[in-house]
This record gives structure tokens, C-alpha cells and sequence, in this order.
């Protein structure tokens, strides 16, 4: 076991990756640090054999994103039958490009005499340009068909397995047609203070990825009479052309430019592409992980107070009491507590799914209701729906709301507990769910743009504890009726139902 530790090599702290470019004398390092996963690389235990003082310098042309790998270790162990040190860059070969193992020398070379990197360009069109901290940055777009794209994610996307839990690369040897329906975005620093002739303008900072779905629109048209159509097309079809459900799959912003906003900019950037796309219905996000969940939160919310979608949502707390009776079988409709018909509207207009939308109109609603009424909890909710003070009422009727979704979501679990139980369960997430939306009503009032690495990840608080969601089901719109206790809920692991 001596022996074994060692020869064995924290992955994670002897990998050190860093971002250079051209520079008098030799490449200048514009920012270096560590992994956070190499699980997917290295294994489970995150550990490499058969090294002594081990040191991996993994490092990229900031512009082009040009690969080199240095190995450096002090003794390497020597094979006893099977046991053997591991060959780092065989393992790193379905990772990485075959340009990485190139000597560092010729990498050095390269980076100081590529008279392009001057002229260099990120591909695609130009998105956005913003300031940060007296800083310029630019956001670039471009679908995976175009070459160029191609050459950077391939040259880049190791980093979604360093820093996005579960993350996966893309395959960039599928068919142009499905690779058509990929587009990545890609946010740079414009540099103006260049140390060298040959120095690129261009610094990387972080990138996206967005998917096509083809979704069926049902419509009047589609009742009538067949049509005569050719397949295959006699002209070629484009992805772009049919109508599609846009997924934000992986997103990641740089550890070096984590707090600096640029993770609130390149969203923003994309989910307006998206808005302004005549073929694009919904804005879904893959797996999101909580930071991700956050960044998403905020900046949607805040896009929906801007344009005035909010302002014309409001809780109808003016309901028969009767309806809200202790009764087994009495329940509330949806529809008695918001406009339903004008929610799909404002959904559809905006191309929020329906359970984000859900959520951003249940947050919305908590803030017009006084903090001291919310901040009492259900101790002020014995009248129900009959209490005297408008504030308790609304507040009733908001976790009322709350309830069918939960309830709704979690039903096939719930449906299994006995009525008690599934009541307190139920109660229990609704008060979660409340509690969480006091923890972004709060973050946003110092909120300055975050940062997020989006795909799966674990779930560090109690937001969307009960229920992991998929933004693609939607056979849980609100406007269903609940009855008496059965109320429906949003996030939550069954699990911990």
C-alpha cells in the first residue's frame, strides 16, 4: 500500500491547464488553473499510476485553441508483470486532438511565429459586444457545419468533461445534417495592449452549444385534404427552416472570468437568437446543474419585468370560500386562481417552457405579497381562505398554487404514500420551493451576472430537490384541476419524496 501511494498521482492537482499567446522572448501565460472532474479521463478515483512528482501542462493558444500536452515527472515506475505506469497519452488520444502531442518546442514555435493569429477571427457573425471591468468581449456564433467551428470544439470541448459533471464532447463526424442542427457560441476578450507583432487580438473566455428539435405544430391546415409530397426532397431541406424547440445543452464559462458576468451576457446573446427566430417555438436547457439553474432563473426573470409580461399576471384571491373547505373532493381550479389562456399566450410569446414559466409567475407572484405576511409561513393561514388580511389570503392561494404543481409533477409517487403522509410530503416540498424563491429574491438584489457551467450537477440546496425536470414534457400544464389535497409541485427528486 506504501509503495502504491507512492506512485500514485492526485489527477486533479497534477494537471494544470492554461491559456498563452505570443510574446518577446516566449509565450506569455494570460491565465492557468486546475480541473475540477478528470473522473471521466482517469477513472473514478481521479488518480494516475506509476509517477513521481508528476506534472501535466495542458495548454491552449488562446485564439485558435491550438493543444499542447507536457508530461514531466521526477521517476516513472518501472512494469512488474501486469502492473504497469499509465500511458497518459494514450489515455488522453480519445480526448484530445493529435496535434496536442506535439513537442512543446514546436507548440512554443508555433505560437510565436504564426503570423495569422494577428488576423485571427472567431468564426460565424457577431452577436454582442459588451464591457466588463473596463475590459472589451465580444460573442460570436456559428453552426458546427462550418469547419472553423468544428476545429475549435474539437480543440475545446475536453474542458466539458473538466468542468461539467456527466458532461460529454460532441461527435463531430456525424452527418452534416444533424451536425447542421448544432450551433455554438463562443464569447472573446478583444485585447487592444499587444506585447507582439504576432499576437492574436482574440482571447478565449468560454463557449456554448445549442440544439435543433424538430417539433410537430398541429394546426387547422393540417385537418385538410392530403397533400402529394417527395421523399427525399428534391431540394435540399435546412434544420434552420422547421420549426424546433432550441436546447441550451452545454455552457461554460472559463474559471479565470468566473464573477465577471459573462456568463449572464452569452445566455442573454442566445436566448435572443432564439426570440428572434421565426422557426423556434420553446427554449428548453439540458440538465441544467444549480448554478446554471440560477443564472437561468435571474435572467429570465428579469426579461420578463423588462418587457412587461409580469405586470399583466396577477393571483385572483376573490374565490368562493367554499371551494377551499376542509373537504375531501373539494378543490380549487387553476383557472379560478390565474388567466390561464392569457399565461399560454405571454409562455408562447416569450418561448419560456412551461414549468420555467410556471416558476418565474409563482415568483413573481411571492414578491407582491408583504415579506412579513410570507416570513410567518402558515403560522397567519388558519383562516384560510377566509382570513381577513389581504396578504394572508393571497399568500394562501399562492401555496395553493404551488401545491398542484407539485402535486402534479410528483403524482405517480405521491399516489403511493398514505393521504397523511402525502399531505406532509406535498407541504414539506411546497415550503422548500417557497424558501428557495426567497434565496433568489434576495440574490437579485445584488445580483451582477454569474457564471454557470449548465449540464447535469449536484443539487446543493433545496431548489428542485423534489423533482429533476425535463423542460420537454409538457403534459403538466398548470391549468389542471387538483382536488383537496392533491397538489401538485415542482422540483423535487421523487426519491426524497
Amino acid at each position: 500500500m506504501a509503495d502504491q501511494e507512492e506512485w500514485s498521482t492526485n489527477a486533479n492537482e497534477a494537471l494544470e491547464i492554461s491559456f498563452v499567446h505570443a510574446a518577446p522572448g516566449s509565450p506569455r501565460i494570460l491565465s492557468s488553473f486546475h480541473p475540477q472532474f478528470t473522473y471521466p479521463i482517469f477513472g473514478d478515483e481521479e488518480r494516475i499510476f506509476g509517477y513521481q512528482n508528476l506534472k501535466l501542462n495542458l495548454r491552449f493558444a488562446a485564439h485558435d485553441l491550438r493543444p499542447n500536452l507536457e508530461v514531466l515527472y521526477d521517476r516513472k515506475f518501472k512494469a512488474v508483470g501486469d502492473t504497469k505506469a499509465t500511458d497518459i497519452e494514450e489515455t488522453l488520444r480519445e480526448w484530445t486532438p493529435e496535434d496536442t502531442f506535439d513537442k512543446v518546442g514546436a507548440f512554443n514555435s508555433h505560437i510565436q511565429n504564426d503570423t495569422s493569429a494577428s488576423s485571427f477571427k472567431p468564426p460565424g457573425e457577431l452577436l454582442e459586444t459588451y464591457a466588463s471591468r473596463g475590459r472589451n468581449f465580444e460573442v460570436w456564433s456559428g453552426e458546427l457545419t462550418d469547419p472553423t467551428v468544428q476545429r475549435l470544439v474539437e480543440r475545446i470541448q475536453i474542458m466539458i468533461s473538466f468542468f461539467i459533471e456527466g458532461g460529454t464532447p460532441l461527435l463531430l463526424n456525424d452527418q452534416d445534417w444533424t451536425l447542421a442542427r448544432w450551433r455554438v457560441y463562443f464569447v472573446y476578450e478583444k485585447l487592444s495592449d499587444l506585447p507582439s507583432p504576432n499576437t492574436s487580438p482574440y482571447s478565449i473566455v468560454g463557449y456554448s452549444t445549442s440544439y435543433r428539435f424538430v417539433t410537430y405544430i398541429s394546426s387547422a391546415s393540417s385537418k385538410s385534404a392530403a397533400q402529394d409530397f417527395t421523399l427525399p426532397s428534391p431540394t435540399p431541406i435546412s434544420p434552420a427552416s422547421l420549426p424546433s424547440r432550441a436546447r441550451i445543452s452545454q455552457f461554460l464559462i472559463l474559471p479565470s472570468h468566473h464573477s465577471h458576468g459573462h456568463g449572464t451576457h452569452l445566455y442573454n446573446a442566445m436566448v435572443k437568437t432564439f426570440r428572434a427566430s421565426p422557426t423556434c417555438t420553446e427554449i428548453t436547457v439540458e440538465d441544467p446543474n444549480e448554478a446554471f439553474d440560477d443564472l437561468r432563473d435571474y435572467c429570465d426573470y428579469k426579461h420578463l419585468l423588462d418587457n412587461g409580461t409580469l405586470a399583466r399576471i396577477s393571483l385572483k384571491t376573490d374565490i368562493d370560500p367554499k371551494l377551499s373547505a376542509r373537504k375531501i373532493g373539494v378543490r380549487v381550479p387553476t383557472s379560478k386562481l390565474l388567466d390561464m389562456p392569457l399565461l399560454e399566450t405571454l409562455r408562447k410569446k416569450n418561448k419560456i417552457a412551461p414549468r420555467q414559466f410556471a416558476r418565474l409567475v409563482e415568483l413573481y407572484l411571492l414578491t407582491k405579497i408583504a415579506p412579513h405576511n410570507r416570513q410567518a409561513g402558515t403560522a397567519r393561514l388558519t383562516q384560510r381562505a377566509r382570513a381577513t388580511d389581504p396578504n394572508d389570503r393571497a399568500f394562501y392561494y399562492w401555496r395553493l398554487l404551488v401545491k398542484q404543481r407539485v402535486y402534479k409533477k410528483n403524482k405517480d409517487v405521491l399516489i403511493q404514500l398514505d393521504r397523511g403522509e402525502r399531505v406532509d410530503k406535498v407541504e414539506q416540498a411546497v415550503g422548500e420551493v417557497a424558501g428557495d424563491y426567497e434565496r433568489l429574491l434576495r440574490g437579485m438584489e445584488k445580483f451582477r451576472g454569474g457564471e454557470a457551467s449548465g449540464s447535469s450537477g449536484g443539487r446543493d440546496r433545496a431548489k428542485r430537490k423534489v423533482v429533476d425536470e425535463d423542460d420537454d414534457d409538457d403534459d403538466d400544464d398548470i391549468d389542471e384541476e387538483m382536488a383537496g389535497d392533491a397538489k401538485r409541485a415542482r422540483s423535487e427528486n421523487p426519491r426524497s419524496l
